[in-house]
């Protein structure tokens, strides 16, 4: 096979070689990617202009909410604009940056969710020590450590992959997939990213298992609770973040321990929308349809004329509703 190591650009999958169906996966893209965008500015917007969510809760939420937005604009807007102008190219530092923005976005995600279970421990663990442990600065000395953290995983990540020497410049996927790529590679370079990946995966691993043992804990502190309605008031706080987790888990787990050699390229996409879409779009409909004090203040940012005049016995009345 020749040497394509000096290529300029990668071609992508197409959804559909057929321009009728190109047009109509064009707008079923754009919807989904709007629908994507829409909840997760609305939780952004939402948290920084009510001051009843600016507690440590809502703003690492309002921080998985940025990662989840800038995850489906890493690869939707590139998938849109191919379907609608009949193209299937990337350029090659296109595709290094989706890449790169992938990893970033994904891991800093993991890390964002692994803070926000010792944040729920704290809160209903050690709720005395909750205001000396999650301070203003301690909150954003962990949100900064998670961006960091999916720094460093991009970075290594992408560095590993573009070493390779590929032979081929078709990948097998709609956006530029890591797993996808590697397939092309001439050398054994290819065993650096792997070696990586793992090395990703061990972290990844080991955020699970944290939130695994974090909420052994809480469970067993709600257990020992007297009131019914305390325990259903800690675990209401702790059932959108544990369905967050697991989407992200299984999704991920599904699409990257299946048996690859044997995948059409039409499952490929189903899995990587899976893992890749699924969670960020669905994030804010979780988080929104369990939780009284955000539903209360979307309410309020809708009704912008009144937001500043409602009182605290209004604000009331709705959680209670």
């Amino acid at each position: 096979m020749p040497n394509l190591t000096s290529t300029s650009e990668f071609l992508l999958l197409e959804f559909s070689d057929t321009r009728e169906l190109q047009i109509l996966h064009f707008f079923v893209i754009l919807a989904i990617y709007v629908t994507a965008v829409t909840g997760n500015l609305l939780i952004i917007i939402t948290v920084v202009l009510d001051h009843h969510l600016h507690t440590p809760m809502y703003f690492f939420l309002m921080n998985l909410a940025v990662l989840d937005l800038g995850s489906v604009s890493v690869m939707l807007p590139k998938a849109m604009a191919n379907s609608l102008l009949n193209t299937r190219s990337i350029s090659y530092s296109g595709c290094v940056a989706q890449v790169f923005f992938h990893f970033l976005f994904s891991g800093s995600d993991f890390a964002i969710l692994t803070i926000m279970a010792h944040d729920r421990y704290v809160a209903i663990c050690r709720p005395l020590q909750y205001e000396r442990i999650m301070h203003k600065e301690a909150c954003i000395r962990m949100a900064a450590s998670a961006w960091i953290t999916g720094i460093l995983n991009a970075t290594l990540n992408t560095g590993g992959t573009f070493a390779i020497t590929f032979c081929s410049n078709i990948i097998n996927q709609f956006f530029c997939e890591v797993p996808q790529i590697i397939k092309l590679s001439c050398s054994d370079l290819y065993l650096i990213e792997i070696g990586i990946l793992m090395f990703s995966s061990g972290f990844f691993g080991g955020c699970f298992i944290y939130i695994i043992i974090t909420y052994m804990k809480i469970f067993a502190t709600v257990l020992r609770m007297p009131s019914v309605q305390g325990r259903k008031k800690a675990l209401s706080t702790c059932l959108p973040h544990l369905t967050v987790v697991s989407l992200l888990l299984f999704t991920g787990i599904f699409s990257y321990m299946r048996p690859s050699s044997k995948t059409s390229p039409e499952l490929n996409v189903i899995f990587a929308v899976m893992y890749a879409i699924l969670p960020p779009l669905l994030n804010p409909f979780i988080y929104s349809i369990r939780n009284k004090e955000l539903k209360t203040a979307l309410l309020r940012l809708t009704d912008v004329g009144h937001f500043p005049q409602i009182s605290s016995s209004k604000i009331l009345l709705a959680k209670l509703g």
